[in-house]
């Protein structure tokens, strides 16, 4: 939220700076395998065509992966096997047979994400009344399981243990509320 609250905007001046001596930028690697810029795509004529020159053909007229619309090729086996560029295609030469190739074509229209439309509601001014409400919800329950009864890790691993813990602490803190608040009387 207070990255798109207009009061917060001056807060980068308040942030220190990264360490000048560790560098953290990844090292540039030299690319070894054809990308899909590589290939040759005419949109008019749906047709693809691989460094080495042969056609690949279309492999399902519309596609989509990851809420994008898009047109698969594949190389033909009889193609992409004897070629003398495979080293370069394709990740594993020994197990895959043909490469196959994306082009996206556009972004499909996707429904509204829950973190969008919670972006959304909170960003109205009733949403700001709300959240600056907060600590008077959920929070305290964080902070009293954390500092008060000492779980700012788990003790075990496997999601079953780990839930189980996470149980036993919640109902710890449950039952000390009903007896601070009087339901003993």
């Amino acid at each position: 939220m207070r990255g798109r609250d207009e009061r917060f905007a001056n807060q980068v001046r308040h942030q220190t700076a990264p360490d000048p001596l560790w560098h953290k930028t990844p090292a540039v690697k030299k690319r070894a395998l054809f990308s899909p810029a590589d290939f040759t795509y005419d949109d008019e004529a749906q047709v693809c065509i691989c460094p080495a020159g042969e056609f690949l053909y279309q492999n399902g007229s519309r596609i989509v992966i990851g809420g994008r619309d898009g047109v698969k090729f594949t190389g033909a086996k009889r193609v992409c096997g004897p070629c003398p560029v495979r080293g370069q295609c394709l990740r594993h030469p020994q197990r895959t047979a043909v490469r196959q190739v994306v082009f996206f074509t556009g972004q499909l229209q996707q429904p509204e994400s829950h973190s969008a439309r919670m972006k959304r509601r909170i960003d109205s001014a009733a949403g700001r009344v709300r959240y600056g409400q907060r600590l008077a919800t959920v929070e305290p329950v964080f902070g009293n399981l954390r500092y008060n009864k000492g779980l700012d890790r788990f003790t075990l691993r496997g999601k079953a243990k780990v839930d189980g813990q996470w149980k036993l602490f919640c109902l710890v803190h449950n039952i000390e509320k009903l007896a601070h608040h009087g339901y003993a009387q």
